[in-house]
């Protein structure tokens, strides 16, 4: 039976970069979303013949002019979340044996966060959703990738990233720093609000 698998890959292994639009309004970032051929922190081994399928099929969707939603954090289930969309995944494509891509932030609550965090010099990585099967030897088969989220680094090994969510609505302040990203969607002028409590996120999630 297929499982739900995530796998997060750093900014340094990554090589993520973020390039801007020309009124610097987009914000995209790009590199290694998925990497192939090695046994990754979670024990599991990706074949490049599995990562290229993969790939493919998001290259299709995205060709049939699907959009293909990403969200900041991953939710317990491979189903998109709306409210918790942050970017748009608009390429992919494989290099040897690795599944590379590029996303682009978006207009919406979490979009905002995610820009005024990355902006504000946090560090986040990126996670591939998805499902398949693994077996004993760790290689998985049957791969499929659902989408690619923004993530902070995970806790422990196998386990998916939930702090920025999560350590939003926890911290005090929390609901408001939300309500000034969804405020800034419509007025682009909340967005020094924004900021300034993004700062405080960042002390509270010791990003580096």
């Amino acid at each position: 039976m297929a499982r739900r698998l995530y796998e997060y890959v750093t900014p340094l292994l990554g090589k993520l970069t973020l390039t801007e639009g020309a009124e610097g309004r987009e914000l995209y970032m790009s590199g290694l979303f998925i990497q192939g051929n090695v046994k990754n922190q979670n024990g599991r081994i990706y074949p490049a013949s599995e990562i290229k399928n993969a790939v493919n099929t998001i290259k299709n969707k995205l060709a049939d002019e699907e959009t293909i939603f990403g969200e900041l954090d991953h939710p317990e289930e491979l189903q998109i979340n709306l409210d918790r969309v942050s970017h748009l995944i608009t390429e992919m494509w494989v290099d040897g044996s690795n599944g590379m891509g590029k996303l682009k932030v978006i207009d919406t609550p979490m979009g905002n966060i995610a820009r005024s965090l990355l902006k504000a010099g946090a560090k986040l990585g990126v996670s591939s959703r998805g499902s398949g099967n693994v077996g004993d030897d760790g290689n998985v088969s049957d791969f499929d990738i659902i989408t690619v989220d923004l993530v902070a680094t995970p806790s422990a090994p196998d386990a998916y990233p939930k702090a920025i969510y999560e350590s939003l609505f926890n911290m005090r302040g929390g609901s408001v720093v939300y309500e000034t990203a969804v405020s800034a969607v419509h007025d682009k002028s909340a967005e020094i609000y924004l900021t300034k409590a993004i700062h405080s996120l960042i002390r509270e999630l010791k990003l580096k």
